[in-house]
């Protein structure tokens, strides 16, 4: 019977073990993902940090760049772990462009471990105008700020992406 309790606070140890370093020393996005900046300005201070590789891991061909977060970047979004961190501002040398059309001038957002429904009441509570799209059912969530309010100050922004970095 002794070891039923030890059992549980050994559950109970590595789980708390295996939760809290993430939970303490994570370094949340949402702020950024209001959908009031630029690609260029999200992305940039992650790749300076060392929070994100700097080179994409993926290329789609709308030239949209899947960053991967580097191993101790704990980064989150919404609370939820963040799998993949993209963007794409056209003219900016930190992107790569792909094969087909652009998406847009600017774009960028995350990709989160979580369900659509879960995620997506958590972008609304916090009052983010961002897109979110079902990545994996039930696994993977895109938050995606696709630039559309910035269609008609696309100079002004490659300008400012240019002179920031």
């Amino acid at each position: 019977m002794k070891t039923v309790p030890l059992a549980r606070f050994t559950v109970l140890a590595a789980v708390a073990g295996g939760v809290s370093p993430g939970l303490c020393h994570a370094h949340p996005l949402e702020r950024q993902l209001d959908c009031q900046s630029s690609a260029h300005r999200f992305i940039a201070p992650l790749v300076d940090d060392g929070s994100i590789d700097a080179s994409p891991m993926r290329v789609e061909a709308n030239s949209i760049n899947a960053f991967k977060p580097t191993h101790d970047s704990n980064l989150t979004a919404y609370g939820f772990r963040v799998y993949a961190v993209l963007g794409y501002e056209h003219g900016d040398a930190m992107f790569k462009q792909g094969k087909g059309k652009p998406i847009n001038d600017s774009a960028y957002g995350v990709v989160v471990l979580g369900s659509k429904d879960s995620v997506e009441a958590r972008v609304r509570e916090a009052g983010s105008t961002a897109v979110v799209h079902e990545v994996v059912p039930m696994l993977m969530t895109a938050v995606f700020c696709d630039g559309s309010h910035m269609r008609n100050t696309a100079g002004t922004v490659q300008a400012e992406a240019s002179s920031s970095h």
